[in-house]
Parts: structure tokens; sequence; C-alpha cells
């Protein structure tokens, strides 16, 4: 339940941050527009003055230039937009349908990655020192201090330990048995939610794809009712259409990417409880020779 609840949480915070910022590319967007009609009437007046006091030619030619620099001052705008706002951009001119479930799909994949890193690196364990606390507790105070160590101690090895250790008395095999069943649960843990990460992987640019396909059909649908192939009539639902596809293969990359990390970070933790294991069981037979002596 407590995981559930860090899940729901991490998805509320990056939620209402992206909504933060969407809200912001609105205002952002809104203001450069009202600045660009403030700015076209106050040129429209300047010229119908301009054209009232001086001659045509002079009028012809201001024209000419003014006509000249806005594609400048445009391009110019469009260079100092940094990547970052370059994407929200195009994300806004996606449209919120197929974007929406995008975004909603990255959102609750970066929620579970982000609990199964804090999960697993809470759960990294420094299996040398365990090992060391745990031998001298034999030494010292026998198989129930050693298994004190084990209570103490947080992660999947010291929880294996501990059940190897309650089975001490019944036999080194059965020790083995314990340490390789309760191993499959506490890496069963590990994996815990990570399926749900390859699904969203495999679903960010399928959702793409199909609004790429959903926008084509409305561009030929926009063809067929006006009876005319031009480009400005289907150039809209186009780039409607490529941009879900683009953003659902960037959903995809970014979650691949943690799935690779998660799925490095539980292999490492496995290899190094089935090593912690092994060193566990050649203690405790260590011991029992010692004690039969």
């Amino acid at each position: 339940m407590k995981k559930l609840f860090s899940i729901l949480a991490i998805v509320g915070l990056v939620t209402i941050n992206a909504a933060g910022l969407l809200a912001q590319d609105a205002a952002a967007t809104d203001t450069a527009q009202e600045t660009a009609a403030m700015a076209d009437s106050a040129a429209a007046d300047s010229t119908g003055a301009a054209a009232d006091s001086a001659a045509v030619d002079s009028a012809e030619a201001a024209a000419t230039e003014s006509s000249q620099e806005a594609p400048k001052e445009e391009a110019q705008a469009e260079e100092n937009l940094t990547f970052h706002q370059v994407l929200k951009e195009k994300f806004i001119e996606g449209g919120p349908s197929f974007m929406g479930i995008v975004l909603l799909t990255l959102i609750l994949g970066l929620a579970i990655s982000i609990e199964r890193i804090i999960y697993l690196n809470l759960a990294t364990p420094n299996a040398k020192k365990l090992l060391a606390e745990i031998e001298d507790a034999l030494k010292s105070g026998g198989v129930e201090k050693a298994k004190e160590v084990c209570r103490n101690t947080r992660g999947p090895v010291a929880s294996i330990f501990y059940q190897a250790l309650e089975r001490h008395d019944e036999g080194i095999e059965m020790v083995e048995k314990s340490v390789e069943s309760y191993g499959s649960v506490q890496l069963g843990l590990l994996e815990r939610n990570v399926s749900w990460i390859s699904l969203f992987i495999a679903l960010a640019p399928m959702l793409g794809f199909m609004g790429t396909v959903i926008g084509m059909i409305g561009a030929f649908d926009s063809i067929e009712a006006a009876g005319d192939i031009s480009p400005s009539l289907v150039a809209g639902g186009i780039k409607v259409a490529l941009l879900t596809t683009v953003f659902g293969l960037i959903v995809a990359v970014i979650l691949q990417i943690f799935y690779n990390y998660i799925i490095s970070k539980v292999d490492s933790i496995s290899n190094t409880m089935e090593d912690a294991s092994i060193s566990l069981v050649d203690m405790l037979v260590k011991y029992e020779s010692n004690n039969k002596k």
C-alpha cells in the first residue's frame, strides 16, 4: 500500500509540473499573439500616416523594406528558441487528444521507473560488510547473534541470510534449499512493476502511429471534401500526424533508458545475492565443523 501511495504521489507531482509548463506556454503564446497584433496595428497606422504625408514611391519603398525585414525577424526569433521551448511548442501543436495520451504514458512510466530506482538503490547490499559481521557474530555468540545481525540489517541479502540461519538446525541441505527458494522471492520483489515499464515502452510508439494514421485520414477527408489537392489544405493534418509519431518515439526512448538501467541494477543485486549466499553456506559449513570438534 505504501508503494502504491508513493507511485500515485510521483504521478501527481509530474502531472502538476507538466500542466504548469503547458499553461506557461499557452500564456506566452497568447502574449506573443497580442504583441504581434499591436505591432501590426501600429505599423498599419504609421503606414497610413506616411502615405498621406509622403509620395507614393517612398511608401512603396518602405513597405518593401518592412516586408524584407519581417522574415528575418521571424527567423531570428526561431533561432533564439531553446530546444526545450521548441519541444513544448511542437507538443502543443500536436493537439490534446493523442498527445495527452502519450504524455500520460510518459508520466506513468516515469513514476514507476523512479519508484523502482529508489527501491533498488535502498536495496543495494553491502555484502562484504554483512558477511564480516555475521562471521564475527558466529564466533562470538553463535547462530542467534548472527540472526540478530540480519534482523538489524535492511536489504534482500540480510533477509535471505536470516531465513537460512532459521533452518540451520535442519542441516546444510535445508539451508541451501531455503536460500534458493527465498532468493527467488526476493528477486520477484526486485522485479515488481518492471513489466509495466516495458508495456508503456511498447504503447508509446503505437499510440503515435495511431495518431499519424488518424491524421492522414483527416487530411484525405479534407481533400475529398474540397475536391482539390492543395498543399495548404493537407499540410496542417500531416504535420499533426507526424508530431504524434515523433513524440511517441521520444517517450519510448526515454522509458527504454530507464528500463535498461533498472534491469541492469536488478541483475547486479541478483549476482550479489548469489555470491553472498554461497559464502554464507561455506561459512555455516565451517561453523558446523568447528562445533563438532
